[in-house]
């Protein structure tokens, strides 16, 4: 593959995502399977429907993404906002098979593809400019799959960034750096 700013874009792009589907993978493995349906109030979703959604998302914004709408007629958003009480196997089975999807598409992609039309909603935009919003989007419900993780697991909450008060340390140790303590 050659160096050039569009598969380095693309290359980039799937390290992100990898890193934020670690963040919610380390949160999963902190929590029981009952963890995944504690709901704050009744406004707030759980882990397992943000999960659900997730999964949708990605199947249905990266499934066929030079070819077909985004947004695909056999989706059901509308259901993945509901709890459908699906225990972690079947949770995990979902978001691991929606990540597939986006990898999968992702790793096919060529920089010619990036400048591409495709839509979302009939919305038209660049693949290039698909990637970013899902990039802005996925990020955001990892982030409140973390914050449940934290308010659940509360003092046995293991941190999966650099803990308060240890940045000088972190920065000043040597080797390797993990990816998802970036934040």
């Amino acid at each position: 593959m050659s160096n050039t700013l569009g598969n380095e874009f693309i290359q980039s792009s799937i390290k992100r995502f990898k890193t934020y589907k670690q963040l919610a993978d380390k949160t999963f493995e902190q929590l029981t399977d009952a963890d995944f349906h504690f709901q704050p109030n009744g406004s707030c979703n759980n882990i397992a429907i943000i999960v659900q959604h997730m999964a949708g998302n990605m199947k249905s914004r990266w499934t066929n993404i030079l070819t077909e709408d985004g947004e695909k007629p056999w989706r059901n958003r509308d259901e993945e906002f509901e709890d459908q009480g699906y225990g972690r196997e079947k949770l995990l089975q979902l978001w691991e098979e929606g990540w597939s999807v986006l990898f999968n598409t992702l790793a096919d992609l060529t920089e010619e593809d990036l400048l591409k039309n495709t839509y979302i909603r009939k919305e038209p935009l660049t693949v290039c400019d698909a990637i970013i919003r899902q990039m802005a989007h996925y990020p955001t419900h990892v982030g409140q799959i973390v914050y449940l993780g934290k308010l659940i697991r509360q003092d046995e909450w293991n941190s999966l960034s650099i803990e308060k008060g240890k940045s000088e340390a972190y920065n000043n140790a040597p080797g390797i750096k993990d990816p998802a303590k970036q934040f």
